[in-house]
């Protein structure tokens, strides 16, 4: 991954070249543009010895110095222009303006102070344009009229001072843009990097509540079943001698707990087996966040459609008679109550109901065998709820011999269950020395 515009400016590229420079090519560059101006100046140097009376030695040497100051562009590109006003009555430094000139508008100095030494420049060649022209005339080595010495002047300063400006000004405005474009494309490259990171924030996440609704399910799917299982074992174990009938009876009811507990089972891997196709297919595609967006918008449809694939149906109220049924034979004393009018409900409130009553009653096979146990549901206008209250347990208890393990994870499931929907859970040992659990679930 590239480096961020933030990690740029936290630790700035290192120069490849000498001193000042960035790069060995713009000092050899700078370097040959400043031996070809100290060149161009030395020889103008000759002349303008002969015109100011001093010695040739003097004007070359002035020459040479004031042309390799072109070599400072980079570094301080107000003195190179200066310097080139300053040499204009010698007529001289006409590489040194045009390159000082250009690298002026190209850099990052205030607009002012480039008008302003662009306007000196173009006063400057336009005055020394004007007085060469003029004496030229005068001399007669020109035989122009006089129309021509303003027009020439004229003329020559914006020649000499507008093309560099002017491309000074577009190469520093491109160079800006590109810098705005990279830093852009900085900012833009973290927002991605933070969206990846939310999104697998976001993954993780929603791993861990499908591990939790998953050990949940299967919490509801084999407590309850099994813990009916271990107490008829136990049953069965205390009356095989004494009542043979009642021993079958009770080895009857293991095996169709047994089989009632694969069969929840096998739905539920199937149901996983199923997820974890989908999830082989989409770990194969190129792009992981496409091929979850890909992924989520199938499920979606498969949601809309009704659903194409067996999708494990869970319980319902209607099989509380037969849950309530299993406990009795078990030998718990159940007592089920029904308030108002029965009906249909959407399927998670069902089998939310159902999953705490089924949780509730296996609570009292595992800490209250042999109590007598109270189930009241209430089918009310926007809600349904549901309370599962058990008296003390009997001291002895021919079932407490089976000595059924708590995980704890009960109530956390149901309350998780409950609240997922926007209900309320409430539980917790009443006066009477029992247990109650009480739910309730909104019917939308």
């Amino acid at each position: 991954m590239t480096t961020t515009g933030e990690e740029r400016a936290e630790v700035p590229p290192p120069r490849a070249g000498p001193w000042w420079w960035d790069r060995v090519r713009s000092a050899v560059l700078d370097v040959s543009l400043g031996v070809v101006s100290a060149l161009e100046c030395g020889v103008e140097g000759v002349r303008f010895a002969g015109d100011a009376g001093i010695p040739v030695a003097v004007g070359v040497v002035f020459g040479l110095l004031a042309g390799a100051v072109l070599v400072l562009r980079r570094r301080w590109p107000i003195t190179v222009v200066l310097v080139s006003i300053a040499v204009l009555p010698a007529q001289m430094g006409f590489l040194l303006g045009i390159v000082g000139l250009y690298t002026l508008a190209a850099s990052e100095l205030p607009r002012r102070i480039i008008a302003a030494l662009a306007g000196m420049s173009f006063v400057g060649t336009l005055i020394v344009t004007f007085v060469w022209v003029r004496q030229g005339v005068d001399r007669g080595d020109l035989s122009f009229g006089d129309w021509v010495v303003p027009f020439a002047s004229l003329t020559t300063a914006l020649g000499v001072t507008a093309p560099p400006l002017l491309l000074g000004l577009y190469v520093g405005a491109r160079r800006r843009l590109m810098e705005s474009l990279r830093e852009r494309a900085d900012s833009l490259e973290r927002e991605l990097q933070l969206l990846a990171e939310r999104a697998e924030e976001r993954a993780e996440w929603a791993r861990g509540e499908e591990r939790t609704r998953i050990a949940r399910e299967m919490h509801d799917v084999v407590a309850h079943r099994v813990s009916l299982m271990v107490v008829h074992a136990a049953a069965l174990q205390a009356v095989a001698r004494k009542d043979p009938e009642k021993a079958v009876k009770n080895a009857a009811l293991v095996g169709d707990m047994g089989r009632q507990a694969l069969t929840e089972l096998r739905e539920m891997l199937g149901v996983l087996r199923s997820g974890a196709v989908e999830a082989r297919r989409v770990r194969g595609a190129v792009v992981p966040l496409a091929a979850v967006g890909a992924a989520a918008a199938a499920a979606a449809d498969r949601e809309r459609a009704g659903g194409d694939e067996p999708a494990g149906e869970g319980p319902c109220l209607s099989e509380l008679d037969e849950l309530i049924g299993q406990s009795a034979a078990a030998g718990m004393v159940v007592d089920l109550s029904v308030e108002g009018e029965t009906r249909a409900y959407a399927p998670e409130v069902e089998q939310t109901a159902y999953r705490v009553v089924q949780e509730a009653l296996t609570n009292v096979h595992k800490h209250a065998a042999g109590a007598k146990t109270h189930v009241r549901l209430a089918h009310r206008v926007s809600e349904i709820a549901m309370q599962v209250e058990n008296e003390p347990p009997p001291e002895l208890s021919s079932a407490s011999s089976a000595r059924l393990p708590s995980g704890g994870n009960g109530l956390v499931g149901m309350k998780e269950r409950v609240s997922a929907l926007g209900g309320v859970f409430v539980s917790g040992p009443t006066d009477a020395g029992g247990f109650r659990v009480s739910a309730v679930i909104p019917a939308a």
